[in-house]
Order: C-alpha cells, then sequence, then structure tokens
C-alpha cells in the first residue's frame, strides 16, 4: 500500500511516499504559501495528486502540521502559521482528497516515525521529545500513536519543570501564560538564555558546546544545568509513564553528551531502585517528521 506523508511548515511543505516495508520512493518540496490558507490548500492537494500520477498508485494521506486539531469545533488551533488556526483543514483535505486524512502535530509524527522504523523500533511504549525552538513530546503505544481525549498526550514541555531550585522559581515566562513550563528551560533559546545570564555574554549553543569540550568553565556549567533539568524533566515522564525508551528530536539532541549524562543523573528522581528506560538518539533525523505523517494511515 501506498503511504504518503505531508509534512506541512512555516516555510516549505515536503511530501514523501513510502511502500508497506517503509522504503522511500518520492520526495518534493516546495515552498509553502505564507499567509493564504486557500493556496496552502490547494498545494497539499497538488502535490497528494502528483505523487500519485507519477507513481501510478492512490494511497493514504497523513499530515504533520505545527498545530492541532480542537476535539470542540474540528479546527486548526495552536498553529505559529496562523492562517491555519480557525480553518477547517481537516474536512477541507477530504472533500478535495476524497478519502480519509489524518492529521496529527509535528512531535506525534516525529514519535511515531522513530518508533515505527526508527530509533525506538521494537519497544512497546515510546515516549518521543523534540528540544527545539519549542518543547513537544508524543507517545506511541505497541506501534499506535496515543493522542487522548484533549489531543494533548505527550505535551510534557507545558508543565512544570519539576523539583525546581530557588534559583528557578518561578521560571521563565511562557507563550502559554504560565511561568516555569519545562520548555522555558529546554528549548534551544533557554540554553543561550540562561548562559547569557549567568556569564552575560551571548553565545549560539553551537559555540556553547565547542567551548565546553575545550573545558571553558562558564560554558560546561550551562550544559551541566541544562542536563540537571532535562534528567528531572525526562524522571517525572519515566514516573508516570515508564516507557521502554525515549527518543530525542530537535537541534539539540544533537549533543551526544546527553546520552550518557542525562541517563547517569535521572535516576536519583525516578521512583524505583534501577531504571531500565533507554535514551536514544534519533534515526531518521530531519525526515522523522514526514515519515511519521506518512505511517499515521497505518
Amino acid at each position: 500500500m501506498l503511504r504518503l506523508g505531508i509534512d506541512l511548515g512555516g516555510t516549505k511543505t515536503e511530501i514523501i511516499a513510502l511502500n508497506e516495508s517503509g522504503r522511500e520512493l518520492l520526495r518534493k518540496r516546495v515552498r509553502t504559501p505564507r499567509g493564504d490558507y486557500d493556496t496552502t490548500l490547494r498545494s497539499i492537494v497538488s502535490l497528494v495528486t502528483q505523487a500519485e500520477r507519477e507513481l501510478g498508485e492512490r494511497g493514504s494521506v497523513g499530515i504533520g502540521t505545527p498545530g492541532a486539531i480542537s476535539p470542540g469545533t474540528g479546527l486548526m488551533r495552536n498553529c505559529n502559521s496562523t492562517w491555519l488556526n480557525g480553518r477547517p483543514l481537516l474536512d477541507d483535505l477530504i472533500r478535495h482528497l476524497d478519502r480519509d486524512v489524518h492529521i496529527e502535530n509535528d512531535a506525534n509524527c516525529f514519535t511515531l516515525s522513530e518508533a515505527t522504523d526508527g530509533a525506538g523500533a521494537g519497544h512497546r511504549v515510546v515516549f518521543g521529545v523534540i528540544l527545539g525552538t519549542g518543547v513537544g513530546g508524543g507517545i506511541v503505544v505497541e506501534g499506535k500513536l496515543l493522542s487522548g481525549p484533549n489531543r494533548i498526550a505527550g505535551e510534557w514541555g507545558h508543565n512544570p519543570l519539576p523539583w525546581p531550585r530557588d534559583e528557578e522559581r518561578p521560571g521563565p515566562a511562557c507563550y502559554c501564560r504560565k511561568n516555569g513550563c519545562i520548555e522555558t528551560f529546554l528549548c534551544g533559546p533557554a540554553l543561550v538564555g540562561d548562559h547569557t545570564r549567568h556569564n552575560g555574554v551571548e553565545l549560539s549553543s553551537e559555540e556553547i558546546v565547542s567551548a565546553a569540550a575545550r573545558g571553558e568553565a562558564c560554558s560546561l556549567a550551562s550544559l551541566e544545568r541544562y542536563e540537571d533539568r532535562l534528567a528531572r524533566a525526562l524522571a517525572h515522564v519515566i514516573n508516570v509513564l515508564d516507557p521502554d525508551a525515549i527518543v530525542l528530536g530537535g537541534g539539540m539532541s544533537n549533543i551526544t553528551r546527553w546520552y550518557e549524562s542525562v541517563p547517569q543523573l535521572w535516576s536519583q528522581w525516578v521512583f524505583s531502585d534501577r531504571v531500565d528506560t533507554a535514551l536514544l538518539r534519533n534515526h531518521h533525523g530531519d525526515s522523522s517528521g514526514v515519515r511519521g505523517a506518512a505511517w499515521l494511515g497505518a
């Protein structure tokens, strides 16, 4: 069966076609028509139509978006591609493509991809983590994505940082209008901001990592604060979900030291005498989102 996945981003829209075993048959990327819902809709329909014409087969369709569908209204919400908010994207796509269409947020698509044929393959319960401009997550159990009645399963980034230290209270302001969310401590900009506040010098996350590798004490301390917070946040996930594997994605997942340091740290907060959860680096990288979208119809 042909599986078509679309990653609907703010600047680009990408389509991938996979066969039943997950082999890539086609991939194409076009510019997203910013600010124009109708043109965005036509662009998605055109990508699907062209892919099926080229491959000579009709396929299932899954879409990964930066937001989610409201269970109350059926309309898009929380999209940083703001022209999608309040729009009936799912209903419009079903009507134009004349078939079932599946839509999930990008973190859920990432997790499904990595659990299906990526780093988490073979694990019964997989928690996927996005550490990028924001912090997101998803849950896959026995190969099936868990969304929940409120469509927020896995949204760990908007829980408070657990076991906060005095200097971490009340925590930075979050766009969700609360303070101290995990996202405000663990997104990419948070590492940069934390380093700047402690040292008065602004470095990129890559520069901080490089300086720490050279033994520069201030940069090393910034990474140690970050990994301590990451360990506490993931320990909280383990205490609630007890996943077999946690797979990291997003730009901050490329920092190699996390995979050794964080499991060494999290045991002091996990409510068990041993921790067998594996912390894994993603396998498909930037392709995980679009591949996960393709698997939505499985």
